[in-house]
Protein backbone atom coordinates (compact mmCIF):
# COMPACT_ATOMS: atom_id res chain seq x y z
CA UNK A 1 0.00 0.00 0.00
CA UNK A 2 1.10 3.34 -0.79
CA UNK A 3 0.73 6.10 1.39
CA UNK A 4 -0.03 9.39 0.72
CA UNK A 5 2.80 10.99 2.03
CA UNK A 6 4.95 10.10 5.57
CA UNK A 7 6.59 12.99 7.12
CA UNK A 8 10.47 12.35 8.89
CA UNK A 9 11.98 14.65 11.44
CA UNK A 10 15.35 14.45 11.35
CA UNK A 11 16.05 12.92 8.26
CA UNK A 12 19.33 13.78 7.93
CA UNK A 13 20.37 11.77 11.32
CA UNK A 14 21.74 8.54 11.24
CA UNK A 15 18.36 6.55 11.91
CA UNK A 16 15.96 8.84 10.07
CA UNK A 17 18.39 8.85 6.87
CA UNK A 18 17.78 5.18 6.70
CA UNK A 19 13.88 5.20 7.32
CA UNK A 20 13.49 7.44 4.17
CA UNK A 21 15.73 5.49 2.28
CA UNK A 22 13.83 2.28 3.70
CA UNK A 23 10.69 4.12 2.65
CA UNK A 24 11.37 5.17 -0.82
CA UNK A 25 12.48 1.83 -1.33
CA UNK A 26 9.12 0.58 -0.71
CA UNK A 27 7.46 3.49 -3.30
CA UNK A 28 6.29 5.68 -0.69
CA UNK A 29 6.11 9.37 -0.74
CA UNK A 30 8.35 10.99 1.77
CA UNK A 31 8.46 14.40 3.50
CA UNK A 32 11.87 14.85 4.83
CA UNK A 33 12.42 17.44 7.29
CA UNK A 34 16.49 19.17 8.04
CA UNK A 35 18.07 21.67 10.00
CA UNK A 36 19.46 23.35 7.78
CA UNK A 37 18.79 22.79 4.16
CA UNK A 38 22.51 24.42 3.22
CA UNK A 39 24.13 21.79 4.55
CA UNK A 40 25.97 19.16 2.39
CA UNK A 41 26.39 16.53 5.15
CA UNK A 42 22.49 16.73 5.67
CA UNK A 43 20.84 16.54 2.08
CA UNK A 44 23.68 15.79 -0.16
CA UNK A 45 22.78 11.53 1.18
CA UNK A 46 18.90 12.03 1.05
CA UNK A 47 19.03 13.43 -2.67
CA UNK A 48 20.62 10.40 -4.08
CA UNK A 49 18.89 8.08 -2.63
CA UNK A 50 17.05 5.12 -5.02
CA UNK A 51 13.28 5.80 -4.77
CA UNK A 52 10.97 3.21 -5.86
CA UNK A 53 7.95 3.24 -8.46
CA UNK A 54 5.63 5.58 -6.78
CA UNK A 55 7.07 7.09 -4.33
CA UNK A 56 8.83 10.58 -4.10
CA UNK A 57 10.87 12.82 -1.60
CA UNK A 58 10.73 16.61 -0.38
CA UNK A 59 13.14 17.98 2.03
CA UNK A 60 12.15 20.33 4.05
CA UNK A 61 13.83 22.53 6.51
CA UNK A 62 12.29 22.38 10.23
CA UNK A 63 13.84 24.09 13.36
CA UNK A 64 12.00 21.42 16.27
CA UNK A 65 12.08 25.26 18.48
CA UNK A 66 10.03 26.88 15.78
CA UNK A 67 6.62 26.12 15.93
CA UNK A 68 5.82 27.51 12.72
CA UNK A 69 8.23 25.37 11.04
CA UNK A 70 7.08 22.23 12.72
CA UNK A 71 3.69 23.01 11.83
CA UNK A 72 4.75 23.81 7.80
CA UNK A 73 6.67 20.32 8.13
CA UNK A 74 3.25 18.23 9.02
CA UNK A 75 0.69 20.00 7.86
CA UNK A 76 -0.99 17.17 5.04
CA UNK A 77 0.69 14.56 5.99
CA UNK A 78 -0.93 11.16 6.73
CA UNK A 79 1.75 9.65 8.92
CA UNK A 80 4.39 10.71 11.12
CA UNK A 81 7.99 8.97 12.09
CA UNK A 82 9.25 11.54 14.33
CA UNK A 83 13.11 10.79 15.08
CA UNK A 84 14.63 14.08 15.37
CA UNK A 85 16.26 14.85 18.90
CA UNK A 86 19.70 15.65 20.01
CA UNK A 87 21.75 12.56 20.81
CA UNK A 88 24.18 13.50 23.46
CA UNK A 89 24.92 11.68 26.69
CA UNK A 90 26.64 14.44 28.32
CA UNK A 91 27.04 18.08 28.07
CA UNK A 92 28.13 20.93 30.52
CA UNK A 93 24.90 22.57 30.10
CA UNK A 94 22.33 19.40 30.41
CA UNK A 95 19.08 20.97 30.44
CA UNK A 96 19.40 23.07 27.39
CA UNK A 97 21.56 21.30 25.27
CA UNK A 98 20.08 17.62 26.06
CA UNK A 99 16.98 17.23 27.57
CA UNK A 100 14.86 20.90 26.18
CA UNK A 101 15.25 19.63 22.53
CA UNK A 102 13.43 16.16 23.01
CA UNK A 103 11.05 17.67 25.34
CA UNK A 104 10.40 21.51 23.95
CA UNK A 105 10.42 19.59 20.35
CA UNK A 106 8.12 16.91 21.22
CA UNK A 107 5.80 19.29 22.25
CA UNK A 108 5.97 21.11 19.68
CA UNK A 109 5.33 17.73 17.47
CA UNK A 110 2.41 17.13 19.24
CA UNK A 111 0.81 20.36 19.19
CA UNK A 112 1.29 20.20 14.89
CA UNK A 113 -0.46 17.16 15.07
CA UNK A 114 -3.58 18.36 16.37
CA UNK A 115 -3.22 21.31 14.03
CA UNK A 116 -2.48 19.32 10.94
CA UNK A 117 -5.63 17.20 12.02
CA UNK A 118 -4.35 14.64 9.17
CA UNK A 119 -1.92 12.28 10.76
CA UNK A 120 -3.22 8.99 11.26
CA UNK A 121 -0.40 7.12 12.35
CA UNK A 122 2.71 8.30 14.69
CA UNK A 123 5.79 6.71 15.25
CA UNK A 124 8.42 8.19 18.32
CA UNK A 125 11.97 7.35 18.21
CA UNK A 126 12.56 6.55 21.80
CA UNK A 127 15.17 4.87 23.58
CA UNK A 128 16.77 2.32 25.69
CA UNK A 129 17.70 4.80 27.69
CA UNK A 130 14.16 5.72 28.59
CA UNK A 131 13.45 1.77 29.55
CA UNK A 132 17.07 1.47 31.66
CA UNK A 133 16.88 2.65 35.37
CA UNK A 134 20.43 4.25 36.73
CA UNK A 135 21.02 0.62 39.25
CA UNK A 136 20.33 -2.92 37.84
CA UNK A 137 21.28 -5.92 38.91
CA UNK A 138 24.02 -7.90 36.90
CA UNK A 139 22.88 -10.27 34.36
CA UNK A 140 19.25 -9.19 34.29
CA UNK A 141 16.79 -8.83 31.29
CA UNK A 142 14.37 -5.85 31.47
CA UNK A 143 11.43 -5.46 29.24
CA UNK A 144 9.11 -2.89 27.27
CA UNK A 145 7.43 -2.74 30.64
CA UNK A 146 10.11 -0.52 32.66
CA UNK A 147 11.04 2.84 32.67
CA UNK A 148 13.87 5.10 33.73
CA UNK A 149 11.78 7.14 36.31
CA UNK A 150 15.03 7.57 38.34
CA UNK A 151 16.96 9.47 35.29
CA UNK A 152 18.34 13.02 36.78
CA UNK A 153 19.55 16.19 34.78
CA UNK A 154 22.64 15.56 36.82
CA UNK A 155 23.53 11.86 36.54
CA UNK A 156 21.65 10.78 33.56
CA UNK A 157 20.36 13.50 31.25
CA UNK A 158 20.03 11.67 28.25
CA UNK A 159 17.65 8.89 29.70
CA UNK A 160 15.33 12.02 31.50
CA UNK A 161 15.19 13.75 27.79
CA UNK A 162 14.05 10.18 26.46
CA UNK A 163 11.55 9.56 29.35
CA UNK A 164 10.24 12.72 29.58
CA UNK A 165 8.93 13.05 25.41
CA UNK A 166 8.13 9.63 25.96
CA UNK A 167 5.85 10.50 29.19
CA UNK A 168 4.76 14.25 26.81
CA UNK A 169 3.80 12.02 24.11
CA UNK A 170 1.82 8.79 25.88
CA UNK A 171 -0.21 11.49 28.21
CA UNK A 172 -1.47 13.89 25.25
CA UNK A 173 -2.64 10.81 23.47
CA UNK A 174 -4.48 8.88 25.94
CA UNK A 175 -6.29 12.15 26.68
CA UNK A 176 -7.72 12.22 23.47
CA UNK A 177 -10.83 10.93 22.58
CA UNK A 178 -11.02 7.15 21.17
CA UNK A 179 -11.44 7.31 17.67
CA UNK A 180 -9.91 10.99 16.96
CA UNK A 181 -6.01 10.06 17.78
CA UNK A 182 -4.07 8.79 15.62
CA UNK A 183 -2.60 5.36 16.00
CA UNK A 184 0.75 5.29 18.50
CA UNK A 185 3.81 3.24 18.43
CA UNK A 186 7.60 3.68 20.06
CA UNK A 187 10.23 2.39 18.91
CA UNK A 188 13.08 1.93 21.24
CA UNK A 189 16.82 0.98 20.43
CA UNK A 190 19.84 0.10 22.29
CA UNK A 191 23.56 1.08 20.23
CA UNK A 192 22.92 1.63 16.63
CA UNK A 193 25.55 0.34 14.29
CA UNK A 194 25.25 -0.60 10.30
CA UNK A 195 26.69 1.44 7.29
CA UNK A 196 26.13 5.46 7.58
CA UNK A 197 25.55 7.62 5.20
CA UNK A 198 27.19 10.90 5.98
CA UNK A 199 30.17 11.92 8.09
CA UNK A 200 27.36 13.49 10.12
CA UNK A 201 26.58 9.86 11.35
CA UNK A 202 29.68 9.35 12.86
CA UNK A 203 28.49 10.34 15.91
CA UNK A 204 26.30 8.72 18.89
CA UNK A 205 26.87 5.03 18.84
CA UNK A 206 29.42 5.23 15.93
CA UNK A 207 31.74 7.30 18.47
CA UNK A 208 32.48 4.53 20.05
CA UNK A 209 33.89 2.58 16.83
CA UNK A 210 35.39 6.07 15.12
CA UNK A 211 37.71 5.96 18.25
CA UNK A 212 38.69 2.13 17.56
CA UNK A 213 39.23 3.44 13.93
CA UNK A 214 41.23 6.89 14.34
CA UNK A 215 43.12 4.80 17.87
CA UNK A 216 42.19 7.46 20.01
CA UNK A 217 41.88 5.76 23.06
CA UNK A 218 45.19 3.36 24.21
CA UNK A 219 42.99 0.23 25.62
CA UNK A 220 39.41 -1.03 25.56
CA UNK A 221 37.11 -0.75 28.72
CA UNK A 222 35.57 -4.03 29.87
CA UNK A 223 32.12 -3.16 28.57
CA UNK A 224 29.36 -4.87 26.88
CA UNK A 225 27.89 -3.34 24.60
CA UNK A 226 24.26 -3.77 23.45
CA UNK A 227 23.75 -3.62 19.28
CA UNK A 228 20.87 -3.62 16.97
CA UNK A 229 21.82 -2.39 13.12
CA UNK A 230 20.40 0.83 11.96
CA UNK A 231 18.56 -1.16 9.06
CA UNK A 232 16.91 -3.79 11.33
CA UNK A 233 15.58 -0.16 13.45
CA UNK A 234 14.56 1.35 9.82
CA UNK A 235 12.35 -1.47 9.02
CA UNK A 236 10.74 -1.71 12.90
CA UNK A 237 9.41 1.88 12.45
CA UNK A 238 8.66 1.54 9.09
CA UNK A 239 6.47 -1.79 10.32
CA UNK A 240 4.95 -0.29 13.04
CA UNK A 241 3.23 2.41 10.77
CA UNK A 242 0.56 -0.34 10.45
CA UNK A 243 1.70 -3.10 12.82
CA UNK A 244 2.28 -3.73 16.28
CA UNK A 245 -0.19 -2.96 19.23
CA UNK A 246 -1.63 0.33 19.59
CA UNK A 247 0.56 2.06 21.79
CA UNK A 248 3.10 -0.47 21.55
CA UNK A 249 6.36 -0.17 23.05
CA UNK A 250 8.90 -2.10 21.27
CA UNK A 251 12.96 -2.42 21.96
CA UNK A 252 15.17 -2.93 18.94
CA UNK A 253 17.91 -4.93 19.98
CA UNK A 254 20.10 -8.08 18.31
CA UNK A 255 22.24 -8.87 21.19
CA UNK A 256 25.39 -7.64 22.90
CA UNK A 257 29.54 -8.10 22.43
CA UNK A 258 32.18 -6.81 24.42
CA UNK A 259 34.08 -3.90 23.53
CA UNK A 260 37.88 -5.79 23.17
CA UNK A 261 35.83 -8.29 21.09
CA UNK A 262 34.65 -5.80 18.73
CA UNK A 263 38.14 -4.22 18.21
CA UNK A 264 39.43 -7.93 17.90
CA UNK A 265 36.83 -8.92 15.08
CA UNK A 266 37.94 -5.32 13.63
CA UNK A 267 41.33 -6.07 13.72
CA UNK A 268 40.60 -9.70 11.79
CA UNK A 269 38.35 -7.98 8.89
CA UNK A 270 40.70 -5.51 8.26
CA UNK A 271 44.54 -6.61 9.24
CA UNK A 272 46.01 -3.85 6.99
CA UNK A 273 45.57 -0.90 9.90
CA UNK A 274 46.68 -1.24 13.51
CA UNK A 275 43.40 -2.10 16.15
CA UNK A 276 44.07 -1.25 19.93
CA UNK A 277 43.31 -4.89 20.97
CA UNK A 278 44.06 -4.92 24.67
CA UNK A 279 41.38 -4.80 26.93
CA UNK A 280 41.69 -2.18 30.50
CA UNK A 281 42.12 -3.81 33.98
CA UNK A 282 38.64 -2.74 35.98
CA UNK A 283 40.69 -0.83 38.30
CA UNK A 284 42.81 0.82 35.36
CA UNK A 285 39.39 1.84 33.85
CA UNK A 286 38.17 3.37 36.52
CA UNK A 287 41.25 5.60 37.22
CA UNK A 288 40.93 6.51 33.71
CA UNK A 289 36.82 7.56 34.02
CA UNK A 290 38.04 10.25 36.33
CA UNK A 291 39.80 12.12 33.60
CA UNK A 292 37.19 10.97 30.61
CA UNK A 293 34.94 14.41 29.14
CA UNK A 294 32.29 11.64 28.59
CA UNK A 295 32.06 9.34 31.19
CA UNK A 296 32.38 9.99 34.99
CA UNK A 297 32.99 7.20 37.75
CA UNK A 298 29.50 6.83 38.76
CA UNK A 299 28.90 6.01 35.57
CA UNK A 300 31.58 3.13 34.76
CA UNK A 301 30.69 1.76 38.20
CA UNK A 302 27.36 0.90 37.17
CA UNK A 303 28.58 0.17 33.49
CA UNK A 304 31.75 -1.28 33.45
CA UNK A 305 32.29 -5.13 33.92
CA UNK A 306 27.82 -6.19 33.97
CA UNK A 307 26.01 -7.29 32.03
CA UNK A 308 22.22 -6.39 31.47
CA UNK A 309 20.40 -7.76 28.68
CA UNK A 310 16.64 -6.83 26.62
CA UNK A 311 13.68 -8.86 25.34
CA UNK A 312 12.59 -7.80 22.07
CA UNK A 313 10.80 -10.53 21.34
CA UNK A 314 7.99 -8.61 21.00
CA UNK A 315 9.46 -7.20 18.23
CA UNK A 316 10.25 -10.33 16.34
CA UNK A 317 5.97 -11.41 17.45
CA UNK A 318 3.87 -8.01 16.90
CA UNK A 319 6.57 -6.86 13.88
CA UNK A 320 7.68 -9.55 12.01
CA UNK A 321 11.18 -8.32 12.98
CA UNK A 322 14.42 -10.38 12.36
CA UNK A 323 17.53 -9.22 13.34
CA UNK A 324 21.08 -9.33 11.86
CA UNK A 325 23.88 -10.26 13.56
CA UNK A 326 25.90 -7.93 16.01
CA UNK A 327 29.08 -9.10 14.30
CA UNK A 328 27.66 -8.32 10.58
CA UNK A 329 27.03 -4.54 11.57
CA UNK A 330 29.69 -4.09 13.19
CA UNK A 331 31.51 -5.37 10.26
CA UNK A 332 28.94 -3.39 7.65
CA UNK A 333 29.96 -0.05 9.80
CA UNK A 334 33.28 0.47 8.73
CA UNK A 335 33.80 -0.14 5.05
CA UNK A 336 31.52 3.01 3.90
CA UNK A 337 33.95 5.07 6.83
CA UNK A 338 37.44 3.56 5.09
CA UNK A 339 36.32 4.28 1.39
CA UNK A 340 34.84 8.03 1.52
CA UNK A 341 37.62 9.04 3.66
CA UNK A 342 35.79 9.61 7.12
CA UNK A 343 38.96 7.97 9.18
Amino acid sequence: MVRELVVVTGASGYIGSHIVANLLSKGMRVRATVRDLGDPERVAHLKTMEIAEGGGIEIVEMDLFDPESVNSAISGCTDLIHTAATVIVRSRDPQRKIVDPSVIGTRNVISAIERSGTIERFVHTSSTAAIRPMEWKDGSTLTADSWANDATLENNPYGLAKVSAERIVREWHASLESGTRPRLVTIHPCMVFGPPLSPRHLRGSLAILMAMIRRTVPLNLPMQINIVDVRDVAEAHVRALEGGQEEGRYLTVSGDMMMTDIAKALKKSHPERRWVTWEAPYWVALVASFFHPKIDVSWAKRHLRKRLYWDASPAEDDLGMEWMEPLQSILDTVPPILENGWD
